[in-house]
């Protein structure tokens, strides 16, 4: 039976630090290789076989997790949160990194992190990029309004980016010199061209066949429209990796983070380690969810009585969580059921 060799990879944008060892920990390989393509299968035909390999998740790690991977007996990728015995090291540089992580690899302590296949990634790329372009076009709009207000024009703000109001503006408005009027038509042809954009890349990724019937079956909860169902997908990848409501609401960002010692207890505010991406459209979906779900409107309300609008919002936001988690797992549309001890009217 082949002995297993351990590597770890400490990645960076042009070098990857790397140390191979066996199940004792002795060293058989370390040194530094390009962070390409080509010198990674030069470097692997060097390795004795077979190997594992274990790396921080980092900006580069994708493209080196998916391109390592068919040659490897297993690949992990490690939660840089969880590595402290890195970050708290007294003396730490590359070849220390990559000696602990496969210290950490071979005795089966490293802090595994999911990773999302590649259809996913790639996926989670274009809507993430359609976030972008979402906020660019806002702050544009912005800026329109930051011009018209350093000149002094008087406008009404509920009518400024519509196309007929904003032509009439510029044609009818004395107080608009051609200085101004032409940067204003540049900011407006910007917000146009990318809100264009942005409803080409919603459009590709709702019809995309991987993704359009597990869509479709989100977007039959109250409150959940195709952005709030795409980043569901795309973020979660794998619901089956939740093990339960309470973890995928932890993931999401919507609970406080605890520190206790003795009988001492304190809770904080929203815990930072969350995916920002669900935090964001999980609260924007629970703050219109009230209006569209006579069930979610009755927990903000309940819940407003209790303590405050801000509280109340996570509520109902924790309760579109439990929505999501349930139709993703059991593979079937949102479903109202009728309480069987409820009066009629």
């Amino acid at each position: 039976m082949q002995s297993m060799y351990y590597i770890g990879l400490d990645v960076h944008k042009k070098t990857i630090s790397y140390c191979v060892k066996d199940g004792s920990g002795r060293i058989h390989l370390e040194g530094t290789i390009p962070a390409t393509r080509m010198d990674l299968d030069r470097w692997r035909r060097t390795l004795p076989q077979p190997w594992t390999a274990a790396m921080e998740a980092t900006l580069f790690t994708g493209w080196i997790y998916d391109h390592l991977l068919p040659h490897a007996a297993a690949l992990k990728v490690a939660h840089p949160l969880m590595l402290r015995a890195i970050a708290a090291a007294k003396k730490k540089n590359d070849r220390i990194d990559a000696h602990k992580i496969a210290d950490c690899l071979r005795c089966d302590f490293l802090p595994e992190c999911y990773m999302a296949s590649t259809e996913i990634r790639e996926r989670r790329r274009t809507l993430r990029y359609r976030n972008l372009l979402v906020r660019q076009a806002v702050q544009m709009k912005n800026k329109i309004a930051v011009l018209l207000m350093e000149a002094g024009v008087a406008y009404n703000k509920q009518k400024l980016h519509r196309a007929g109001y904003f032509r009439e503006l510029l044609a009818t408005n004395q107080e608009i010199d051609e200085g101004l009027r032409s940067l204003l038509g540049l900011c407006h042809e910007t917000v146009v061209r990318l809100g264009k954009t942005e409803s080409a890349l919603v459009r590709s990724l709702e019809r995309d066949p991987m993704l359009r019937e597990r869509i479709g079956r989100l977007m039959t909860i109250p409150a959940v429209g195709p952005i709030m169902a795409l980043t569901w997908a795309l973020e979660v990848g794998d619901v089956g990796r939740f093990s339960s409501i309470k973890k995928a609401i932890s993931y999401c960002g919507l609970c406080s983070a605890e520190r206790s010692s003795g009988e001492s207890l304190q809770r904080t505010p929203l815990s930072k380690q969350r995916n920002r991406h669900l935090q964001t459209i999980l609260i924007e979906a629970a703050k219109m969810a009230p209006r569209n779900s006579p069930a979610l409107a009755t927990i903000y309300d309940r819940e407003k009585q209790k303590s405050n609008a801000n509280r109340a919002t996570l509520a109902v936001a924790r309760k579109i969580v439990a929505y999501l988690v349930a139709v993703d797992r059991r593979q079937k549309d949102f479903l109202v059921v009728e309480n069987e001890n409820s009066t009629a009217a």
